[in-house]
């Protein structure tokens, strides 16, 4: 089970989530396509979201290499679930409109964005035992 400051810490990398995507639709989301947008959007929330995964580690140590795993994982169900709530229940989207997110071929690269929800927990976990490691 997840310690439930990381269910917490969940809403927090929501809002970074929602903050970029409110600079997208400001601002680049204006003057690009909207593929080359969703690329650049998913790239800036990749740094954004990597930075508040690593402050979150450093603040509240997983306690193994698999509770840091599991607590990435949680956070892409988590993610996915609100995304899909989102885009069927309040845009209305079709599935098929919101699978589209997920479709690499066609330049889609949420699925990438995804992955690395579910592995910085596991990354930043393993550089602080690094790091605590040497110090000793």
């Amino acid at each position: 089970m997840v310690h439930r400051r990381y269910l917490v810490a969940w809403l927090g990398l929501l809002a970074v989530a929602v903050a970029n995507g409110a600079l997208r639709a400001a601002s680049f989301g204006k003057t690009m396509s909207e593929l080359a947008a969703h690329q650049l959007s998913t790239l800036i929330g990749s740094a954004a979201l990597g930075i508040a995964i690593w402050f979150i580690v450093r603040r509240w140590p997983p306690s193994s290499e698999r509770e840091a795993l599991t607590v990435g994982l949680v956070w892409v169900v988590l993610t996915v679930a609100f995304e899909f709530f989102m885009e069927r229940v309040v845009v209305g989207k079709s599935l098929s409109e919101a699978l589209a997110a997920y479709d690499v071929p066609a330049g889609r690269v949420w699925v990438f964005l995804l992955l690395w929800i579910a592995l910085a927990p596991l990354l930043f976990y393993r550089l602080g035992m690094t790091k605590a490691g040497r110090s000793t």
